[in-house]
């Protein structure tokens, strides 16, 4: 008898603890929404896409027509198109240009002799008169005697020689004459920035071409494939990665006068979030990268706790990217429209699309986390909170 009694004692302390433990599910199903989590779930980020208070954001589920159209956006323009190769420019003289000019006469040349004396004992031949060296002033001119003001800036020298020359005919005995630049201050490219010496290079009837005046420079100070060399040729501005300078020949242009090299230090990152093998800023090459490379150096999806089919990529892109589904369309003030690119990863096909969809500076991606890690962070709490209480009813009296 004495065992029964226990056993009903028993049987009626089972809806207490049924009634604790529900009590506090009740309490804690309000909770939910508190829980600790690296971010949105795959309901939240729809939702948030579809509120009122954040209307306009796009939502746009990664699919092949996506990923080719924004890929072909993206596509460079390259020096050789934008700029063109370009030929070695005719050797032409310039203003700041140091320049020597020698005469000679045939004898009895007497002109430029310096005195009767020494022509009678000098040996009969050819006498050489160099005048001394000239800078070509800001008219382009310079002043040779018995010639007098020569214009030079944008002639060759043989067309300068031809012109003193005739200047002289007549008074000197048969004069030739040679024009050499000493110092080539007008056919120069500037080279600055991320270089070991910034520097003007000038340049030589050979045709100089980028990479030359980036080797004279000194090369670049930081990695290649970080660098983006920008190329100014008057009002056109045009940069491409260094790296595909390098490995394509047709972008390593021939260099004009004035041409101004600039090579740009500017490491593109994205930023990566939720449940991935770490959560970090990851810097990437000026070539760019695709999402699947992004997912790879962010450590990949972990197994336990990502959801596969809530890949987000956060951007802000441009107005005319696509044919945008949510209406009206919301931009930033300078223009840009915030979207949400969402991957669904348990789909094979999608790693072809992922190694195509370009990443792009600042992006953010983001592995929200699996329903069922949600639940079982649920369920731990009621176990945390329920099992203190379940204890305090003991079994027998």
């Amino acid at each position: 008898m004495i065992e029964i009694g226990r056993v009903k004692r028993t049987m009626n302390l089972i809806p207490a603890r049924l009634l604790a433990i529900f009590t506090l599910s009740l309490l804690l199903s309000g909770c939910v929404g508190w829980l600790p989590s690296s971010g949105p779930s795959v309901s939240e980020v729809k939702d948030a896409a579809g509120s009122q208070r954040l209307s306009g954001i796009q939502l746009v589920d990664l699919n092949d027509s996506v990923a080719r159209r924004l890929l072909a956006q993206r596509k460079q323009e390259l020096f050789s198109e934008k700029i063109g190769v370009g030929k070695p420019v005719n050797w032409l003289i310039g203003v700041g240009d140091v320049v020597e000019v020698s005469v000679w006469e045939a004898p009895p040349g007497t002109l430029f002799s310096p005195s009767m004396s020494d022509l009678k004992s000098a040996p009969a031949s050819s006498r050489v008169t160099p005048f001394p060296e000239q800078m070509v002033d800001s008219d382009g001119l310079i002043t040779i005697p018995f010639a007098g003001k020569i214009m030079v800036a944008g002639r060759s020298p043989q067309q300068v020689e031809a012109d003193i020359v005739e200047r002289l005919k007549g008074l000197a005995n048969q004069p030739q004459v040679l024009v050499r630049v000493l110092r080539n201050n007008y056919a120069t490219v500037t080279v600055v920035g991320e270089v070991a010496n910034s520097s003007r290079i000038p340049l030589t009837p050979r045709g100089e071409r980028l990479l030359d005046a980036l080797a004279s420079a000194g090369g670049v100070r930081q990695p290649v494939n970080k660098m983006t060399v920008q190329v100014t040729r008057g009002d056109l501005v045009q940069s491409m990665p260094l790296e595909t300078v390098i490995r394509d020949p047709r972008q390593n242009i021939t260099l004009q006068p004035g041409d101004v090299l600039t090579a740009l230090y500017q490491p593109s990152s994205f930023t990566i979030l939720g449940a991935t093998g770490k959560n970090e800023e990851v810097n990437f090459e000026a070539q760019g990268i695709s999402l699947a490379q992004a997912l790879a150096r962010g450590g990949g999806l972990q197994d336990s706790r990502a959801n596969a089919q809530g890949v987000f990529v956060f951007r802000l892109e441009s107005a005319d990217a696509l044919d945008w589904p949510a209406k009206p369309v919301r931009t930033t003030p300078d223009g840009k429209v915030p979207v949400i690119y969402r991957a669904d990863l348990n789909d094979p096909a999608s790693f072809f699309i992922a190694q195509s969809f370009p990443v792009h500076n600042k992006d953010v991606l983001y592995v929200a986390n699996a329903p069922s890690v949600e639940l079982q962070k649920f369920l731990n709490i009621i176990m945390t909170l329920a099992y203190p209480v379940i204890n305090v009813i003991p079994l027998t009296r």
